[in-house]
């Protein structure tokens, strides 16, 4: 978990780098060019939380940068001045 979270080798914190900087879903996996576990994990992390009924913020947040272009800016607006629950 912390070499994909800090090293510069990791295609999934490259993925991130480059979605948070503006790229789409189709330019980053073209620019990683390899299996970005992270993209896949997070459509089915979103799915089973629709599924089962758990708010999960931040995946949900995630998954509309990833698949529903929410500017990256806008999404850490929306998760930092969301109200606070009791979570």
């Amino acid at each position: 978990m912390i070499v994909t979270c800090l090293s510069e080798h990791s295609r999934n914190r490259k993925a991130g780098k480059l979605i948070g900087q503006g790229k789409t879903l189709e330019e980053t996996k073209q620019e990683v060019g390899m299996v970005i576990e992270s993209i896949d994990n997070i459509e089915v992390a979103y799915q089973l939380g629709k599924i089962h009924k758990v708010d999960m913020p931040i995946v949900d947040t995630v998954y509309k940068v990833i698949y529903e272009n929410l500017e990256p800016k806008e999404a850490v607006k929306k998760l930092m001045t969301r109200d606070k629950k009791s979570e």
